[in-house]
């Protein structure tokens, strides 16, 4: 299928940066979303891109974490330079806190293995703390030093990824949320909207935590559930933290405007995307353990995402068996960002190329008859 025209349902920063892939590769690209890009789940993300905190073990996720955050330099070098806006991107390394001796031992011990694995990992010891992060706890015996790990600006990568999609002719519907998937008669696959109704060559659903409201004609629900995640944006002088800070209870990330990121909450609370002082107060507690400087930094901000979990916290990304010409993209959970290259240039491959294989840790079929 040479050009195909795809509809591309959800516009979060994985359906962003599909449309965009697919639009600069040839397609006929229409982006729709029930809200505006960028403010579901995308909105509370702090871009974090480190696959060895969000697993020391050998893992898929970790796996596919790896050989996505080695696409990053040059998939944001040409977004970039396609859409012309900046994007927020740092590769400063990561610092993960041991607190207590017991975290300072299992910390020390993966540094050992990731180096086995050709990981550079550094264990630094409490004393040599102030080398790397100066104001991290003094009472901390040590942590993981991960210097290939950064982060990325959620929000400005969506926004690049959409106007890089419009720069190659993609059709950007807000306010259009799908609520029907259907095979369309001789080839085709339909997509229904309250407010309209198309029929492409293809579609991709990357609905997040709204996928399993979208009705698919002859498939299970997909298997997706929200979990509600709370960050913080707290105001410090620049420097009060170096690197993206982790710890047992949560995360900080220094933002380059001197700003700290503080995150994340883990609720399982269905839709509810409502703000709570609970989770601002333990946020703040578990900042101020981390970083003692932090204490009685103003909080200038505070979102609230749903994150889509699936069942084995692995993405669905695939054809499905149920309307030929549709491809999912869900289920990213808590790696949406990291996962965005790699998963956008699975879904070019299997749209644009009917004999591309699906990765198997990751088909649609292991998730029922999808």
């Amino acid at each position: 299928m040479a050009s195909p025209s795809v509809t591309v349902i959800g516009a979060g920063v994985v359906g962003s940066t599909i449309a965009w892939e697919l639009a600069s590769a040839g397609a006929t690209v229409r982006l729709i979303d029930a809200r505006t890009p960028g403010d579901g789940a995308t909105r509370a993300s702090a871009g974090i891109l480190a696959p060895y905190i969000e697993g020391h073990p050998a893992s898929p996720l970790r796996e596919l974490g790896r050989e996505s955050l080695d696409l990053f330099d040059a998939f944001i070098a040409r977004l970039s330079t396609d859409s012309h806006r900046a994007i927020v991107y740092e590769r400063k390394g990561s610092f993960e806190v041991a607190l207590t001796m017991e975290e300072a031992e299992r910390l020390s011990a993966a540094s050992g293995v990731l180096w086995s694995e050709g990981v550079e990992a550094r264990w630094v010891p409490g004393a040599v703390i102030p080398d790397v992060e100066p104001n991290v706890n003094p009472d901390a015996p040590g942590g993981l030093f991960i210097p290939m790990h950064g982060y990325v600006g959620a929000g400005s990568l969506t926004a690049a990824a959409v106007a890089g999609a419009r720069q190659h002719g993609a059709e950007v519907r807000e306010a259009h949320g799908a609520i029907e998937v259907s095979r369309v008669p001789g080839g085709g696959v339909r997509v229904r909207t309250e407010r309209a109704t198309w029929d492409d060559d293809m579609a991709v659903m990357a609905a997040g935590s709204w996928s399993s409201r979208i009705t698919i004609e002859g498939a299970d629900p997909v298997p997706v559930r929200p979990v509600r995640g709370q960050l913080l944006q707290v105001a410090t002088p620049p420097g009060t933290v170096r690197h993206i800070i982790w710890g047992a209870a949560g995360y900080l990330v220094p933002w380059p405007d001197g700003s700290v990121l503080v995150g994340g909450t883990v609720e399982d609370v269905g839709f509810d995307e409502t703000s709570t002082d609970e989770a601002r107060r333990g946020l703040l507690e578990m900042a101020v353990a981390l970083v003692p400087a932090l204490k009685g930094a103003p909080v200038t901000d505070m979102r609230v995402g749903l994150r889509p979990r699936g069942l084995d916290d692995l993405p669905i990304v695939g054809r499905s068996t149920a309307v030929p010409g549709l491809v999912y993209a869900t289920a990213h959970y808590r790696n949406g960002v990291l996962l965005a290259p790699l998963t956008a240039q699975l879904v070019r491959r299997l749209v644009l190329d009917p004999a591309a294989p699906t990765i198997a840790a990751l088909d649609p079929a292991r998730c029922g008859s999808l």
